[in-house]
């Protein structure tokens, strides 16, 4: 990443961009990651990470002096997902390949299956599944980054689940025995790290 221009401040004086240039170079593989869980495709993830840093860094001096940089631009992130899930181009997928997935060390058709079927989840309900289950964030916090309500993330969390159970269906998914996968002993809803 090239270090970005120089901003003028409120008072006329420049203000360099270094702090947010450290902020981005130690977060963007996180944001990246978080984002092809997203989308499901590395460009498009790299894509909505960059934008969601330009943005980012329009706001910079007020979001590192009054607010947590780390939730704002997770908030930035996921909303630029939604909102870029409603342009007709975001349906337009010339990438979704095979070779576009990355697998794991532990089970890559148990991934494969799971990210597959986490794309065909809705938007919405995919940014909700992501924070919740994948970024480990509660109820509220969800909300607070999405910018809606308590009750549209568990609405939204229930309809993300409904999908992907009906989309898995009966799929056997091969589940080695050990490694963080398999299924929970009192559910019995199957468990992986992805």
């Amino acid at each position: 990443m090239s270090r970005l221009p120089d901003v003028r401040d409120d008072a006329g004086g420049v203000e360099d961009g270094l702090g947010f240039d450290e902020f981005a170079r130690s977060r963007q593989a996180q944001l990246r990651r978080t984002a092809y869980l997203l989308c499901g495709d590395w460009h498009l993830a790299e894509d909505l990470t960059q934008t969601a840093l330009a943005k980012l860094y329009a706001v910079w001096r007020r979001v590192r002096r009054h607010e947590a940089p780390d939730a704002y631009a997770r908030k930035v992130l996921f909303r630029t997902f939604v909102d870029e899930t409603r342009r007709r181009r975001w349906w337009e997928r010339p990438g979704a390949y095979d070779f576009d997935i990355v697998a794991p060390a532990t089970d890559p058709a148990l991934r494969v299956t799971l990210l597959d079927a986490l794309r065909k989840v809705p938007a919405r309900s995919r940014a909700v599944l992501v924070l919740r289950f994948w970024e480990d964030q509660s109820v509220e916090a969800t909300a607070a980054a999405l910018g809606c309500s308590v009750g549209t993330v568990k609405s939204q969390t229930s309809r993300g689940l409904a999908t992907l159970r009906r989309v898995l269906g009966d799929t056997a998914l091969a589940v080695p025995s050990g490694g963080g996968t398999g299924r929970d002993s009192e559910t019995g809803y199957l468990t992986a790290e992805w």
